[in-house]
């Protein structure tokens, strides 16, 4: 399984790609960030972050792109900066038919460090050995990046298994109600059937 993860934001919208499958060791295939100017026009860094995004889906063809979920902060500015650039994101993988997984900042600081209060140099750290790197990635954007990776890779066959169990519960109770459905209109029928029968007779 390859992912592209992408810790959105307008002035550095981290990327990272990492190969691998649960319960192995992951390799890195790239990191880095895409940045745009703070003075710039706001259109025009959201299409450097679409061209920057595209040209990392265009080199590594990642399977899957992770996505860190937008949570609320008290600096809307930032808020809404994070949720543009996502948004990019979003649609440059659905655009090309890639599936998307959203990840809150808690449930990756989890899956990477087992803590979900963990700071960015614990997830860093971690980051670092998992991978087998020299040093942490820099900046911190980068390493998240590959965190959201990371999480993915290990939560998507649990992830995977729970939709299969939604879905096949879903099947039970379409068959069930069909059945019943049958059911009821069986007996309905019959019912007709005797009741026309019954008026002949009395005819």
């Amino acid at each position: 399984m390859r992912v592209l993860g992408v810790d959105p934001g307008l002035t550095r919208c981290g990327v990272g790609v990492v190969e691998g499958v649960a319960g192995r060791p992951l390799t890195m295939r790239g990191v880095g960030v895409v940045r745009t100017a703070p003075d710039a026009d706001l259109a025009h860094r959201l299409v450097a972050i679409e061209q920057g995004l595209e040209a990392w889906l265009d080199e590594h063809q990642p399977e899957f792109v992770a996505v860190e979920r937008v949570f609320s902060q008290h600096n809307v500015r930032t808020v809404m900066g994070t949720a543009q650039a996502s948004a990019v994101a979003l649609l440059c993988a659905a655009r090309r038919g890639i599936p998307v997984a959203l990840h809150t900042p808690s449930e990756v600081k989890a899956a990477v460090t087992g803590s979900g209060r963990a700071d960015k140099a614990q997830v860093g750290a971690m980051v670092t050995r998992l991978l087998r790197l020299d040093a942490p990635p820099k900046p911190a954007d980068a390493a998240d990046a590959l965190a959201l990776a990371i999480c993915h890779i290990w939560r998507a066959p649990a992830q995977q298994r729970l939709q299969q169990a939604v879905a096949q519960n879903r099947l039970q109770q379409a068959v069930a109600q069909h059945a019943a459905k049958t059911s009821h209109e069986a007996k309905a029928s019959r019912a007709a059937k005797t009741s026309h029968t019954s008026k002949g007779r009395t005819a």
